[in-house]
């Protein structure tokens, strides 16, 4: 398959420019889902409110991509295939949540950005620019003095494993989306993954029977997460992993926990300390590295 991110048209070069910040965009969304997710999982267990939810996201993306319906059956079997990863993921950060507290769960799931490149590496053989790796270094320290409290238990048990897995399926997810998204068909693959989801989350959820939300707040918020957290930053991933290199949008994803610790802070209550500045400024250092323009042509193609 053609490489569609070689070469320096116009349009792909403000599609370069504007992948990061729409990931960006994305990852402070996810991070505005926190007290809403909260809330519903009160009234709601997580395979119903995932199973609800990814339906309305595929709902909305059928409605919007119509077109995209005919799409080839290689784009079909991509998606679902990328669907399934997501899917795998959440699932076993759900079942790792059980057994770990949910500091460690936070930081470990954040792992994916170390996976990425090593995982891009070892699948593709994706060169990774040293600059990329100093990234992912400071977006691990970040992840780390965001997430880890110090009177946390950080032994490997069995919910800690569950998470790795978690976090290896976000980094093949992240790996794969970067080798097999275009611009052209970002919107058909999103739909793709999003029917896989929902599939895979109806699965789980439908032998208990589903339980829909009771309330119309719970439902508003469900709509926001569906819609807005779900259908509209699945496909930002999309697009935007069609323009930049997986390691370095994985570095941008990670930054989740600071925009969550910032909602928190705004709107929870909750008071800043050392750890949340140390994180927050190890993180936006990390995706200055990966957003700022590379000093050479040469940097420039560091994984194609």
């Amino acid at each position: 398959m053609p490489d569609t991110r070689a070469g320096n048209p116009p349009a792909l070069s403000r599609g370069r420019r504007l992948a990061p910040w729409s990931l960006m965009i994305m990852a402070i969304l996810w991070g505005s889902t926190f007290f809403s997710i909260k809330r519903i999982l009160l009234h709601l267990p997580v395979s119903d409110f995932l199973a609800v939810r990814f339906l309305i996201s595929t709902v909305v993306l059928v409605i919007v991509f119509h077109r995209s319906l005919k799409m080839s059956s290689r784009t079909l079997i991509r998606g679902l295939i990328l669907g399934g990863l997501w899917a795998a993921a959440q699932l076993l950060q759900t079942a790792g949540l059980a057994h770990t507290a949910a500091s460690i769960s936070g930081f470990v799931t954040g792992l994916y950005v170390v996976f990425t490149p090593v995982l891009g590496l070892i699948v593709f053989r994706f060169r990774v620019h040293r600059w990329v790796w100093v990234a992912v270094g400071l977006a691990t320290l970040g992840l780390a003095a965001l997430t880890i409290r110090p009177d946390s238990e950080t032994f490997i048990g069995y919910g800690e494993a569950l998470t790795i897995g978690c976090a290896v399926m976000y980094a093949l997810h992240i790996v794969i989306m970067g080798q097999w998204s275009t611009p052209e068909e970002a919107g058909a693959l999103t739909v793709g993954q999003s029917v896989s989801m929902t599939a895979i989350f109806f699965i789980f959820a439908a032998p208990g029977g589903i339980t829909l939300p009771s309330t119309g707040v719970d439902w508003a918020w469900m709509i926001y997460l569906a819609v807005i957290c779900g259908a509209l930053t699945l496909l930002i991933q999309t697009w935007a992993q069609g323009h930049m290199e997986a390691s370095k949008a994985a570095v941008i994803m990670c930054s989740e926990p600071l925009w969550a610790t910032f909602f928190a802070i705004l709107l929870g209550g909750e008071r800043p300390n050392w750890l949340f500045a140390v994180g927050a400024i190890a993180i936006l250092v990390a995706m200055y590295l990966v957003i700022r323009p590379p000093p050479n042509s040469k940097d420039s193609a560091t994984i194609q």
